[in-house]
């Protein structure tokens, strides 16, 4: 009896352990999945656009190619990659940071130069303007939206990578492809319901029995374009905001610690001077330095992503898995 008694405790022993496990893989899963804040944004807010022209019963089947092929490449290529620097050349992430931080903030100057007026002309959200039958429209459309999201998901993957703590292989394999999973589960949710949105809104508006549900299919017709304008300003505001501060904190990392710090100075002493809510303030005014800078940097970067970048990347880039042929 002695002896089962033992079994059972050391059967417990290893639950409790493995649940423990289990916490400490969902809480850096939480924390590094939030640290790619700007660049999820981008792509549940670049990915709708993609599906503007087609028809209502193409959208979820071209959201669910994309998502498939999202999450293939997150698992199958930049997990193992992301693993690979990780345990054998740790030095290459905050160069490999900055190169992502820099294709965010460039992103996010270009929408608002865009906005401006300047540089406009270049076609949809894949720089195309396709032509031809539907489903060859919609391949073009599905394999533009699939190396765009290849190039957040390595954003996205680096970024989390960066986020987790020095901890076992396992551990760090596992953060990574719960981060993978649950952001692109998160994504593509998301962008599903924003473009069913209006077919949802035009059915209750239409068929709806009571007043009341009419009036709100109605409100979400009217308020969706107002939506993703809101959604798009946020996305870049994001982008900036995180590119910036991935830049800062990898060259504090590298050396360079004079932009970081004279921002955390500035965010403290405002903290300090308004005297209530000093962590919030701090946030604030550190995340608009941080903005700021990035705005700065992705403007410098325009006539480079513009002239060279954009067009090698067109060029040499592999093809993601999943993008048609």
């Amino acid at each position: 009896m002695s002896g089962l008694m033992a079994l059972l405790d050391d059967v417990a022993a290893l639950a409790k352990l493995a649940a423990a496990s289990v916490d400490d893989v969902t809480a850096q899963a939480v924390k590094a999945g939030s640290k790619a804040a700007g660049a999820v944004i981008d792509d549940a807010a670049v990915t709708p656009k993609y599906m503007q022209g087609f028809s209502p019963a193409r959208e979820l089947p071209m959201v669910a190619k994309i998502a498939r092929a999202s999450l293939i490449n997150k698992l199958v290529f930049l997990l193992p990659a992301g693993l690979a620097l990780s345990a054998f050349a740790p030095w290459m992430i905050p160069p490999l940071l900055m190169l992502g931080g820099g294709y965010l903030c460039f992103e996010g100057a270009e929408k608002i130069a865009h906005f401006l007026g300047f540089g406009k002309g270049h076609g949809g959200p894949d720089g195309s303007h396709a032509e031809g039958d539907a489903a060859h429209l919609e391949k073009e459309k599905v394999a533009g939206a699939i190396k765009t999201d290849f190039i957040l998901s390595a954003e996205i993957m680096t970024i989390a990578l960066a986020a987790i703590p020095e901890s076992a292989l396992w551990m760090e394999a596992a953060t990574l492809a719960m981060v993978a999973i649950g952001i692109t589960v998160l994504v593509y949710g998301a962008v599903a319901l924003i473009v069913k949105a209006d077919d949802v809104g035009l059915y209750l508006a239409e068929k709806g029995r009571l007043s009341a549900t009419r009036a709100l299919g109605r409100g979400i017709v009217y308020g969706m374009p107002k939506f993703m304008t809101l959604l798009m300003v946020v996305g870049t505001a994001a982008m900036l905001w995180v590119g910036g501060s991935i830049i800062l904190h990898a060259l504090d990392q590298m050396g360079f610690s004079a932009p970081y710090d004279w921002i955390h100075h500035i965010a403290v002493n405002a903290a300090h001077a308004i005297g209530t809510w000093q962590g919030a303030i701090e946030w604030t005014v550190t995340a608009g330095l941080d903005g700021i800078f990035g705005l700065t940097l992705g403007i410098i970067l325009i006539p480079i992503g513009v002239k060279i970048i954009k067009p090698l990347w067109t060029r040499f880039a592999p093809k993601p898995v999943g993008a048609p042929e």
